[in-house]
């Protein structure tokens, strides 16, 4: 099985974002929520726009743990939310298909983002990106895995870590000083 990545080098983040916007504001406001919360794509995806509107948290139970999640929305992730929902109902999904009004699934945001990640020149990119990418900043500006841990509801540290990719840069960073 194949492990993706998150997303180290802000330029490419801010390239994703660009070719995510041509695509479709959906699309593209998919990438910003996904990277500056950490919510799994199936939590994403099952959100309603009442869900993030006139809220100060998401509330979500968790399809995958079953655990009560609450997320606060700070004030740069409120004015996307904003932008993005003043044309939608509250009941309906924040990411609907373009056709009918059903959500978008999981096959389809994967697809979304690896054309985006193709077109800048990055590969092992999946939809587990999103969440790794915010944990992977969320650690290198506050180094608190202790919170962070928390936030992703891991059982240690070390999965954390392991999850985000730090783990393999520290080794890569050792191997790269190592020689005999």
């Amino acid at each position: 099985m194949k492990t993706v990545q998150p997303i180290r080098d802000v330029a490419m983040i801010a390239a994703m974002k660009e070719i995510l916007m041509k695509q479709h504001y959906r699309n593209y406001f998919l990438f910003v929520l996904g990277i500056n919360t950490g919510l799994r794509i199936s939590d994403l995806l099952a959100l309603r726009v009442a869900d993030v509107t006139e809220n100060s948290h998401i509330i979500i139970t968790e399809q995958k743990t079953g655990k009560l999640k609450r997320f606060k929305i700070n004030n740069e992730l409120q004015k996307h939310i904003s932008e993005f929902t003043v044309t939608k109902s509250n009941n309906e999904y924040l990411f609907k298909s373009r056709r009918g009004s059903d959500r978008i699934h999981r096959v389809q945001a994967w697809k979304i983002l690896n054309t985006a990640a193709r077109e800048v020149g990055l590969s092992e990119i999946g939809t587990h990106t999103l969440r790794k990418t915010f944990g992977y900043h969320f650690y290198q500006k506050y180094k608190d895995i202790a919170v962070l841990q928390e936030i992703f509801n891991h059982s240690s540290s070390a999965v954390t870590m392991r999850y985000i990719g730090i783990n393999q840069d520290i080794m890569d960073e050792k191997i790269d000083g190592f020689t005999l």
